[in-house]
């Protein structure tokens, strides 16, 4: 049976690539183990995007500020030729998951307090606005 921390990770990947998609990404499959979780093409640009995924933990002993522990394996933080953005899910029991992305500012921690986290980060909706892509289908 897979390990809790397991489980929670990669349900955070698969929740941020919804966020992703339903955002107007292009999300990518790669066939062998990279140093980044995702990589997905910017709706904007068209450039192709790396992305580490971390779970958010609300720190009680921080008045409840929310922290994203962006470090690798070995305990450094992710550099340009890892991750491009960092997505962090927030998944509160029994709540549907929030998901904040933001730059890569090579950082081994982000926080942000719960009232000020969409300011500091970009939230993305999981929910499908499919008006988004019949708009781009009939340009």
């Amino acid at each position: 049976m897979a390990h809790a921390s397991e489980i929670v990770g990669k349900y955070s990947e698969l929740v941020a690539q919804v966020a992703l998609l339903a955002n107007g990404w292009r999300v990518h499959e790669s066939r062998t183990a990279e140093a980044y979780d995702i990589l997905a093409t910017d709706p904007l640009t068209g450039e192709f995007t790396k992305i580490q995924v971390k779970t958010i933990r609300q720190r009680e002993d921080r008045n409840g500020d929310l922290v994203v522990y962006a470090k690798k394996g070995n305990g450094t933080a992710y550099d340009r030729a890892d991750a491009d953005y960092i997505i962090g899910v927030w998944a509160v029991e029994g709540e549907a998951p929030r998901v904040y992305m933001f730059e890569n500012r090579l950082l081994g921690e982000y926080w942000a307090s719960e009232a000020r986290a969409s300011e500091r980060w970009v939230e993305l909706p999981i929910a499908l606005d499919r008006s988004r892509f019949a708009a781009k289908e009939s340009a």
